[in-house]
């Protein structure tokens, strides 16, 4: 049947339709489809400028019916401190991938931060140990805050550190998702004392420099470097890609954007060193965690896969509830 009109969906409504919940499985499902073969790579174009840059993500994916998605995202990290405005904002155009109809125009925001955080769940569902209770969270803003929700969704999470550059905003992180999870989060001072007694460190921040040193990753820990998502970022010393297990969430482009970006360039890794994609380990073709002992490192550039699976349940469930503002660009 003909759509009469693409459904228009703002920040307020994709959050109230998306849980974390939902948003971890729909995720869980894209990488699954990706590593059976049953989806295509999806597309990544970056565009730099003075303070920032866009970056515009693509993909296909066969779910109730064929989707395309195409996300374009500012990242301008100064937005907040100098115009009151969120450091990421952006668009995701939702099509009918058989004819491609613009089904709905969504805010990326919420969708961006949910599906990161969902990733790093996934694969921390596989990599990390089933027995994880100390988690660090390096980066004390709204991905940190997903990061921690959506670690604690699949592992048994009692103790949080939580660092950042602002040592103030650290505190704040703290004493709020202490409240919010009821687990005791405290600030760290130190994030290599903190790293050295948590089974889990989650680094999201827009570090253009490594910020997780290999000294101080101990036996059996999960690593996820999250916000490497250009080539000038970095959060994880090349070492720790060198001679741990690495899993990416696309191979070609952790290699050209990602942590592994950096091994690769510094000469301590190669792709062939790689150990999978996430994929690969969720749709049961290579194992995940095969010992306690082994550091696992999860390099999370960000896909249109996780884009186009959650803005796809983001759209049915908008259908679903008559959300009714849709506008038809074709009249």
């Amino acid at each position: 049947m003909r759509p009469s009109g693409t459904l228009l969906l703002t920040r307020q409504q994709v959050s109230e339709l998306l849980t974390l919940e939902d948003c971890i499985h729909a995720v869980e499902e894209a990488f699954c489809l990706y590593g059976s073969g049953k989806a295509a790579a999806p597309g990544i174009l970056g565009v730099h400028t003075d303070g920032g840059g866009f970056h515009i993500k693509t993909s296909f994916l066969d779910l109730n019916r064929r989707y395309f998605a195409l996300k374009v995202n500012g990242n301008f990290f100064n937005n907040s401190k100098l115009y009151g405005m969120p450091n990421i904002q952006g668009l995701i155009v939702l099509c009918d991938g058989v004819n491609g109809y613009p089904l709905a125009v969504m805010d990326s925001i919420e969708i961006t931060i949910q599906r990161t955080g969902a990733a790093t769940a996934v694969a921390a569902k596989y990599l990390a140990r089933a027995n994880s209770s100390r988690v660090t969270i390096c980066g004390c803003g709204n991905q940190g805050r997903v990061q921690l929700r959506a670690i604690a969704k699949v592992l048994p999470i009692r103790k949080a550190f939580a660092f950042d550059a602002d040592s103030d905003r650290a505190t704040h992180f703290a004493a709020e998702q202490s409240r919010a999870l009821g687990i005791e989060v405290a600030p760290a001072v130190d994030l290599g004392a903190a790293v050295q007694s948590s089974d889990v460190c989650i680094a999201c921040t827009p570090s253009q420099r490594w910020i997780v040193d290999h000294k101080d990753v101990g036996p059996g820990t999960f690593i996820a470097g999250v916000g490497a998502d250009n080539e000038h970022k970095q959060e994880l010393h090349p070492k720790l890609l060198a001679a741990n297990k690495v899993v990416v969430d696309l191979l070609d482009q952790c290699a050209s954007i990602g942590d592994l970006h950096h091994a690769i360039a510094a000469g301590v890794a190669t792709r062939e060193s790689v150990y999978a994609e996430l994929g690969e380990i969720v749709a049961g073709r290579k194992p995940g965690r095969t010992s306690d002992d082994e550091i696992t490192v999860f390099d999370s550039t960000g896909t249109a896969l996780q884009d186009v699976a959650t803005a796809a349940m983001v759209y049915e469930k908008a259908v679903s509830a008559g959300v009714a503002n849709a506008l038809n660009f074709f009249a």
